[in-house]
């Protein structure tokens, strides 16, 4: 089984990537590989609502001039999704938007092809506004008809610079939680 995750921040290796490692160590804990893909340098941009998903039905967007084709390929050969991204005005980073929307177009336009994969969502935020992140993450998830764990909180975790995330002990363990439940159901759903 694997899971792959992508870091939506524009910080590479930051508070986002830190939280998604607490994760994946629960998940290679219980033999699950692991895989990060960092957005953070690459060229991804939105819909162009072209349509062209829907007359070509090959799991693909038809714009090839940036990473969302890698990147749904990767979707599509995981068992579980994990999407990360920092609270940017109380959204989703444009990084991430941009993956959500054509990813989602491109899973609607193949019979729902992410179907039945575990998802979840991982969010990091300096103070306030991170719900709406998790929110619009998990509608992905749900209209996708995507399965996602609980944890024992949202998931989220507090901090502004580089690494100060490492210092909210419930956004850790919440993170913790979430790897231990999404290999628990991955197990369930795969064994």
């Amino acid at each position: 089984m694997k899971v792959v995750a992508f870091n939506g921040s524009a910080r590479k290796d930051g508070n986002t990537a830190i939280l998604i490692g607490y994760v994946f160590r629960g998940l290679e804990k219980e033999g699950i590989e692991t895989e990060l893909v960092q957005l953070s340098g690459s060229r991804i941009h939105g819909c162009i609502a072209c349509m062209k998903c829907f007359e070509n039905k090959d799991q693909r967007c038809s714009v090839k001039d940036d990473i969302a084709n890698d990147c749904i390929e990767k979707m599509l050969t995981a068992d579980g999704i994990i999407l990360g991204s920092p609270t940017y005005f109380a959204n989703v980073s444009t990084e991430m938007k941009a993956l959500i929307d054509r990813a989602g177009m491109v899973s609607r336009a193949n019979s729902d092809m992410l179907a039945r994969k575990v998802g979840a969502a991982v969010v990091a935020v300096r103070r306030a506004g991170a719900i709406h992140v998790f929110n619009s993450i998990n509608h992905f998830f749900f209209i996708g008809q995507m399965i996602v764990p609980g944890s024992s909180y949202w998931n989220l975790g507090m901090g502004r610079q580089k690494g100060e995330v490492e210092k909210d002990d419930e956004g850790i363990q919440t993170m913790k939680n979430l790897g231990r439940n999404m290999a628990w159901l991955l197990k369930k759903l795969n064994g």
